[in-house]
């Protein structure tokens, strides 16, 4: 097996000359210089150098034959050493960030921009799902990092915090205005057009449990794909929907929604990062996560 250290300390001797020169150099004693150089031309079976008055001079049958491949050869592990040191030290590549349609709108879209201008140079694929395919698309190498609604129930994955709240609240339009700033019963809620997420997704799950806790039964009216969807037939009086507040603040604010004020409210659920669990995260990655106050 090639002992590149050996071949190292012969090409320092080499470029210096000197025994001497080449361990002050090397920040080794001479005595370990000089062991070195034994040792490689035992191995190879040639002398390498002539030891003159001078100092140490390549010999022609040997040091002289093979200086340049050694040279060569460790320019290239140098450069080889140098490239691993600037992935650790500087942004490029691709970070491949998995998260809901919604997630993406509401949660990372200003992140995403502010990373991008940024860093310039670091590729950003953005992949869209559910929390869970995005869970399953990190387990299977396809994305980076996922964006997900909490609570995680996976111990595969590595969790890393949580980003952000989200508030489950009950909303709706001009044509329900008699239920404004009116106390209502959770369920009493069936009493009304009710519009929800569809099943499958970690809101649903989290609903079910908190409604069938306090032992309420609610059944949608209406199943929509998407969180702009529902906003969108809420406003135009098709029901009463739930959504996380943090989703239609321009809505409220502008009037064309409103919050009814649901007793028992919905607990606070919250937006959180995931990475493979034996995966290091890039250096790339690791500058967009410390955006969030991660990693």
């Amino acid at each position: 097996m090639v002992n590149l250290e050996l071949y190292r300390v012969f090409y320092t001797v080499a470029k210096c000359g000197s025994l001497t020169k080449a361990a002050q150099e090397l920040y080794i004693s001479q005595p370990a210089v000089s062991q070195a150089i034994k040792q490689l031309e035992t191995q190879t079976g040639v002398s390498l150098f002539n030891r003159t008055h001078k100092g140490m001079v390549l010999s022609a049958a040997g040091g002289k034959i093979i200086f340049k491949q050694v040279e060569e050869a460790l320019s290239l592990l140098d450069e080889a050493e140098r490239k691993l040191l600037e992935t650790n030290t500087t942004a490029t590549g691709t970070i491949r960030i998995a998260a809901t349609d919604s997630i993406f709108a509401h949660v990372l879209a200003d992140k995403i921009a502010e990373f991008s201008q940024r860093e310039p140079a670091v590729k950003l694929e953005l992949v869209s799902s559910t929390s869970p395919n995005t869970i399953d698309w990190l387990k299977d190498g396809k994305c980076d990092v996922a964006f997900i609604n909490l609570p995680l129930e996976d111990d595969d994955v590595r969790f890393c915090g949580a980003i952000t709240h989200l508030s489950d609240v009950f909303i709706a339009g001009e044509r329900f205005k008699q239920l404004k700033n009116k106390e209502i019963q959770l369920n009493s809620l069936q009493e009304y057009p009710l519009l929800m997420i569809e099943s499958g997704t970690v809101f649903m799950r989290e609903f079910a449990k908190t409604t069938s806790a306090l032992g309420v039964s609610l059944n949608p009216d209406f199943e929509v794909a998407n969180w702009d969807l529902m906003k969108k037939l809420i406003i135009k009086g098709m029901g009463v929907g739930c959504i996380p507040r943090e989703y239609c603040l321009n809505e409220l604010a502008n009037g064309e929604l409103f919050e009814l004020n649901v007793t028992p409210p919905l607990p606070v659920r919250g937006v959180g990062i995931a990475l493979a669990k034996n995966v290091t995260p890039s250096f790339a990655i690791k500058e967009f996560l410390s955006l969030f106050g991660k990693i």
